[in-house]
């Protein structure tokens, strides 16, 4: 009889736990559905080694490709910067593999120079010419690894907040990510972890955009809907696990890059602090230009358009003059 209810028991927990992932995974593909509703694609698709590329461009000119950060997409760019630059450049931003509308290949690892890499054939697939490299945040990073690899390939890098060394509280400040499991990330991008997101979405982008307030219009127009899926969820925690793995042996190759170069970092940002991700790079890059903004923090993009165009306009200037 103890035997027949203990069993009864656990048959009713294990019902009762399959109903809850049923319902995690219900809710995860709508929210999923909403998301893609409110922001579908809207650039043109590559194909890349296995891995299938979104992008958007505009204009015609000295090519500029914009690198977007840890858990974004290429509406960072596309909404912040496109449209205010005079004439004489093509803009090119790309959703990096995994997020946004881009799918990373079957076996792909995030790991920084693999990132790079498919940079290098993404520019070589749309015969763009020595273009410069915008990067933010983690995109930095990715931006600094193809400076250091295959500096032949572009003509210069110009950086946002920029993520530059190996640095444990970093982790700390992601450790919800850090699954080093890909079935385990996998689960969680399919139950709790988009349903999650959802309900502390508000906190989060108020530490990413602190001290300054989260644009009204970011989760359409800045692409926010975007990492509230599965897909990008896995992808962002990959890109989490990956970084650390590469970015210590990129830091030891920061004094051969010889291009020119430029970082803009606010004084303020909470995400990747200033003091070590910034001003360390001065004594690494010959000639680098380096503008740090009083009280702004992570998202300059954002925050001071006006301000980074020009930054960038700076750094392009002294790129495709040494490209010639």
């Amino acid at each position: 009889m103890l035997i027949s209810i203990v069993l009864w028991l656990l048959a009713g927990l294990l019902a009762a736990i399959v109903l809850v992932v049923l319902a995690l995974m219900l809710a995860t593909w709508r929210i999923a559905a909403k998301a893609e509703r409110r922001v579908p694609a809207c650039g043109k698709f590559v194909e890349i080694d296995g891995n299938r590329i979104h992008y958007v461009e505009e204009g015609e000119g000295k090519p500029i490709v914009f690198v977007h950060g840890l858990g974004a997409q290429l509406h960072h760019f596309r909404h912040t910067l496109f449209g205010r630059f005079g004439s004489g450049y093509r803009l090119i931003a790309l959703d990096r593999p995994g997020s946004g509308y881009s799918v990373r290949a079957r076996g792909a690892t995030g790991r920084l120079p693999e990132q790079a890499d498919i940079l290098r054939r993404f520019i070589e697939e749309l015969r763009l010419e020595r273009p410069l490299i915008v990067g933010h945040s983690l995109g930095g990073a990715i931006a600094l690894a193809l400076a250091a690899g295959h500096p032949t390939a572009i003509s210069g890098i110009a950086l946002l907040s920029p993520l530059t060394h190996l640095e444990a509280r970093i982790r700390e400040r992601f450790d919800l990510l850090y699954v080093p499991w890909p079935l385990l990330r996998r689960v969680l991008a399919h139950t709790v972890a988009v349903p999650l997101s959802l309900r502390y979405a508000r906190p989060t982008l108020r530490f990413i955009f602190a001290p300054q307030a989260v644009p009204a219009d970011y989760m359409v127009a800045g692409g926010g809907w975007l990492g509230l899926r599965p897909s990008h969820y896995f992808a962002t925690s990959t890109d989490v696990v990956a970084v650390e793995r590469d970015l210590g042996e990129i830091e030891r190759r920061y004094r051969d890059i010889a291009m020119p170069a430029g970082i803009l970092f606010g004084t303020d940002d909470r995400v990747i602090v200033e003091a070590v991700h910034g001003e360390p790079m001065l004594d690494r890059i010959g000639g680098l230009d380096f503008e740090r903004v009083e009280g702004l923090g992570h998202m300059p993009q954002f925050l001071e358009p006006e301000r980074v165009m020009a930054f960038i306009e700076r750094v392009a200037a002294r790129a495709f003059a040494d490209a010639k």
